[in-house]
């Protein structure tokens, strides 16, 4: 149950704190003035995709936050404590939108995950709006609708557990069938080229360490003469720096007598003196390393060429060469056994396959029967609703195989799919002597909004959730249904709390608590607000819904009428 709502620069609104209770809430207000904004707002705590565009123009962040209080053993409150929530505290969602897309979630203080968030949250509310308008048109949805009413969701689950379970072993069977068909081939294959890389010899760098010999071996002489001239300039010419570096520090040594600050320049020269004669040594050591050899340079320059066809073959570096082996004695492993993997899969697949079926048709028998008793009660419920003569029916239809489709993913015929063999179609007549039709095909704004309220007070007996939102559920009605749809909405909140924005005066006055949200400008800047009017306030609000350019004493006196006759 939403006990607290609080949101920060969110599209229009500057900040609101909203406080909530039980019954039904009516928000209402003139158009454009935030109403749906706050649908988005809820939503977003519920788990909904952030976006920097719903933060308010010149905010670097939008901040949204809602408490609700969770029912003792409830399945959220259960969820709560699998995640280490004490669910006595309540659930307190927070959510911080940046323009810099490192959104932040946290729930009771501690940092969370958009899927922690939508796991906790999946039974906690119910939002009917424009999207569950269109969302019930589509037939993926009304399967949903129809296994939630028959309480045949966990029934489902394991259909879609076990299909997902049995679909990668059928990629497995494929691989292997095909690895067995090509087995001859492929092993010749796989041997020869293992045959050409042990062959090779290669290890790693190799490449590398060749190359440059192979550019000392043709630089030789060039090398040669160049460190040969370097050791004589440096030690064994007559005027070496070496000899001249000496001169420096006998120097220095005598300047050190007359002045001892110059002891440190002394010992670095003959630091550089003992440092230079290291260096002479290294040169001369390399020196005599220095090849002139063309047939050693012909070897290399062979052995390179070697490498290279190698490494174009098997995917352009000698690691990969080395990596590429390795996989090469794996295959190689793995099909000596294929017979014995396909056997194993084949009898994972038997057992599984019996397991699918044995769920998809119970599911399938189940759905059946729960479609006639759901089109009944559909029909009794839009009957109150001034729909009375409407006829509802629920076709289930199986898909009949392919012939493309695995045998494990058939049964009896028909084509198995992550929900079962099914496809649900709500089928409608709205007028008396017309045929049933689809629901998407022929159901006007008025008529979609009751058959949602329907659903939803039908649902609500089954659903654990005990917050429902209503936007739009007066889209295309009014008058005598508007009054009809307000009393069913009263009678729901009885069993939850209920969240309703509406434009209609007959729907507004059933109202528990209602809250006006309205939109100003002030120092240039839009700003949505909202309050919680008092009962002399809520005549006004429902004179305004009324209609008419100004408020008489007429539409008031009308207004008062109509909440003390609810």
């Amino acid at each position: 149950m939403l006990r607290e709502l609080s949101i920060k620069n969110f599209t229009i609104i500057d900040n609101l704190h909203i406080s909530f209770s039980d019954g039904l809430t009516i928000l209402s207000g003139e158009t454009g003035a935030g109403k749906s904004i706050m649908i988005n707002a809820i939503n977003l705590l519920l788990g909904s995709r952030a976006t920097d565009r719903f933060i308010r123009t010149g905010a670097e962040t939008a901040e949204l936050e809602a408490l609700f209080q969770i029912t003792p053993e409830s399945r959220v409150s259960g969820i709560m404590q699998e995640h280490g929530y004490d669910p006595s505290e309540g659930l307190l969602v927070r959510r911080i939108i940046s323009r810099s897309n490192r959104h932040k979630i946290y729930i009771n203080g501690r940092l969370a995950t958009i899927q922690l968030l939508n796991s906790i949250t999946e039974n906690l509310a119910s939002i009917s709006g424009q999207h569950a308008h269109q969302g019930l048109l589509k037939e993926e949805q009304q399967l949903v609708m129809l296994d939630q009413f028959g309480g045949l969701m966990s029934l489902r689950t394991k259909v879609y557990k076990c299909f997902h379970e049995i679909v990668p072993l059928i990629r497995k069977m494929r691989n292997l069938n095909v690895m067995r068909n090509q087995q001859t081939e492929h092993i010749s294959l796989l041997e020869f080229q293992k045959k050409e890389i042990v062959a090779a010899s290669i290890t790693p760098g190799e490449d590398k360490a060749l190359e440059q010999e192979k550019i000392r071996l043709k630089n030789g002489e060039a090398l040669y003469r160049a460190i040969h001239e370097s050791i004589e300039d440096l030690y064994s010419a007559q005027g070496a720096i070496a000899e001249r570096l000496m001169e420096v520090k006998k120097n220095l040594d005598k300047a050190c007598q007359i002045d001892p600050e110059l002891f440190p320049n002394a010992e670095s020269v003959a630091e550089i003196t003992f440092r230079l004669e290291d260096i002479v040594e290294e040169l001369r050591t390399y020196l005599k390393n220095i090849q002139i050899d063309e047939k050693r340079l012909e070897e290399v320059e062979k052995r390179l060429d070697t490498l290279a066809k190698l490494k174009r073959k098997y995917d352009g570096s000698i690691e990969n060469v080395i990596s590429y082996l390795e996989s090469i004695n794996h295959e190689l492993s793995g099909i000596e056994n294929i017979s014995e993997k396909i056997a194993e899969t084949e009898a994972k697949l038997s057992d599984l396959h019996g397991k699918l079926s044995k769920h998809v048709l119970r599911l399938s028998t189940k759905r059946k029967e729960t479609a006639k008793i759901l089109g009944g009660k559909v029909e009794k419920e839009l009957s109150a609703l001034e729909m009375s003569g409407t006829k509802f029916q629920i076709s289930i239809q199986t898909i009949s195989t392919d012939q493309n489709t695995d045998s494990n993913l058939t049964t009896e015929d028909k084509d198995i799919s992550e929900t079962g063999i099914d496809r649900a179609v709500f089928m409608i007549a709205p007028n008396v002597g017309e045929s049933l039709k689809p629901l998407a095909n022929i159901a006007s704004g008025g008529e979609l909004s009751r058959v949602v309220l329907a659903l939803k007070a039908i649902l609500a007996e089954t659903e654990s959730v005990e917050l429902i939102v209503f936007d739009e559920v007066d889209a295309g009605i009014g008058g005598g249904v508007a009054e009809i749809v307000g009393r069913k909405l009263s009678l729901l909140a009885d069993h939850h709390q209920i969240i309703c924005i509406t434009h209609l005066p007959q729907i507004a006055k059933f109202g528990n608590n209602h809250f006006r949200i309205s939109k100003n400008v002030s120092d240039g800047r839009t700003r949505t607000g909202i309050d919680l009017l008092s009962e002399e306030e809520r005549i006004k609000e429902i004179a305004r819904m009324l209609g008419g350019v100004e408020i008489t004493r007429a539409t008031i006196d009308h207004a008062r009428e109509m909440l003390q006759s609810k």
